[in-house]
């Protein structure tokens, strides 16, 4: 079976965390709050936390090289109930709910720009063909993940040059003589906008879900994952940079379009509707990668349970096509049923609780190592350092959601429970 190279991985990375959260969050976060120092503050600490995050799940990926993501580490680390949650989760919601909001979109871009359809419809189109390409052969999904990539990130440069060559109007917004206050930051819309950021950054931990299908992911895993963190921190502060400078805050307050706004304050409406259909072909490449990475845990589910054998089936060139079709037609579920905020914010929440208990699974694995001081495997720098820092952010936006949106924190409490039976029943 022919493996995925390194940068097919590090597109992975890269794809599935610049997607919709970038370009729809800013809008929420002005809605509560005023100083933009702080929402540029929130980005830098959402970027810390995940690569903090990547530089767990790079030393439980080199000592656990397996695909599947979370679904594999806490089977082998903790138990395989956990697995088995964390695992559904990671594949009906932490992907499927994402790939619907980023295919939604797409189709809103589309219509802001120049096509008269129903958003829905074109998100559904998306998603269909791109499930098609996925199933095909590992060539055909392996070089469009990574020609989809390199798009988005010469289309996004593009748009940041574009904006600071315009002589962007509204730089004051920046900056403020007064001194930044800890209270702003410890607010309950802090606390808010940082789920937003978030969910932004979802998606670091992607490359762990084709772990068993990379060349060397002992070799190159670290390296993948730290360098797309790292490279989507930076491009995430200058692209919210750029459209606090670029257009009024009070243009922007609630709105999902927000580099539809920001352009059409660049270069009028002619300008806008071009950038609209640029964005919207960005948002592809998103939609790919989470197709081509979130079916993997429905695969390892597949192999492992009986009652689901059928997920891991693989077609002839070694792709897991019923898992695929599976993921889509989740998504697709979660298209047409649900509110794009509602998506978000559910999404983003169980994207947490599910990374949080994988890095808190890292100290057992170290205690499992029967020698953690053997140099041919990587080990994280500072450990455990950059675990706790994980932990203490994440943790601080789980405490908050469970008191802010306690119907999806039920919801979770209640697939917990009702997933038992249906572990139980898997197993025979």
């Amino acid at each position: 079976m022919k493996l995925y190279p390194p940068k097919v991985a590090f597109a992975v990375v890269v794809a599935n965390m610049v997607g919709t959260g970038v370009f729809t969050s800013l809008g929420f976060q002005l809605l509560g709050l005023t100083d933009t120092r702080v929402i540029l503050l929130l980005w830098l600490i959402g970027g810390i936390c995940a690569l903090c995050g990547a530089l767990c799940y790079a030393e439980l990926g080199v000592r656990h090289p397996e695909s599947g993501g979370e679904y594999h580490f806490l089977t082998e680390l903790v138990h395989p109930y956990a697995g088995f949650i964390s695992g559904g989760v990671s594949a009906t919601v932490g992907f499927a709910a994402p790939i619907a909001l980023a295919a939604l979109t797409f189709g809103s871009y589309l219509q802001a720009g120049f096509l008269p359809v129903d958003p829905q419809w074109s998100a559904t189109a998306l998603i269909v063909g791109l499930v098609v390409v996925h199933t095909r052969t590992r060539r055909e999904s392996s070089a469009g993940q990574v020609y989809l990539t390199v798009l988005k990130l010469l289309l996004i440069s593009g748009f940041i040059g574009l904006a600071l060559l315009n002589s962007p109007a509204f730089v004051e917004q920046l900056f403020n003589a007064t001194p930044l206050s800890t209270a702003d930051m410890l607010s309950n819309e802090a606390a808010v906008a940082l789920i937003y950021v978030t969910y932004a950054y979802s998606g670091w931990n992607a490359a762990t879900y084709v772990l068993g299908e990379m060349e060397d992911p002992r070799r190159h895993l670290p390296r993948v994952l730290l360098a797309g963190c790292g490279f989507v921190t930076l491009l995430y502060l200058a692209l919210n940079a750029v459209f606090l400078i670029s257009a009024p805050v009070d243009t922007m307050r609630g709105e999902v379009e927000i580099g539809y706004v920001v352009a059409g304050y660049l270069l009028g409406d002619t300008g806008a509707t071009i950038v609209a259909v640029i964005l919207a072909g960005v948002l592809i490449s998103t939609v790919s990668a989470m197709i081509l990475a979130g079916p993997r845990a429905l695969m390892r589910l597949g192999g492992d349970y009986p009652r689901f054998h059928w997920l891991g089936t693989l077609n002839a060139d070694g792709l897991p096509k019923n898992a695929i079709m599976f993921m889509g037609a989740i998504a697709l579920l979660f298209l047409w049923s649900s509110t794009f905020e509602q998506i978000l914010i559910f999404a983003g929440l169980l994207m947490a609780a599910n990374t949080f208990v994988t890095v808190i699974a890292l100290f057992i694995s170290r205690r499992k190592t029967r020698d953690p001081q053997d140099d041919s495997l990587y080990q994280m720098p500072f450990y455990p350092f950059p675990a706790l820092v994980f932990l203490g952010i994440t943790g601080w936006t789980l405490i908050y959601s469970a008191f802010s949106f306690p119907i999806q924190v039920g919801v979770f409490a209640l697939a917990l429970v009702a997933g038992w039976p249906l572990y139980r029943w898997a197993r025979h």
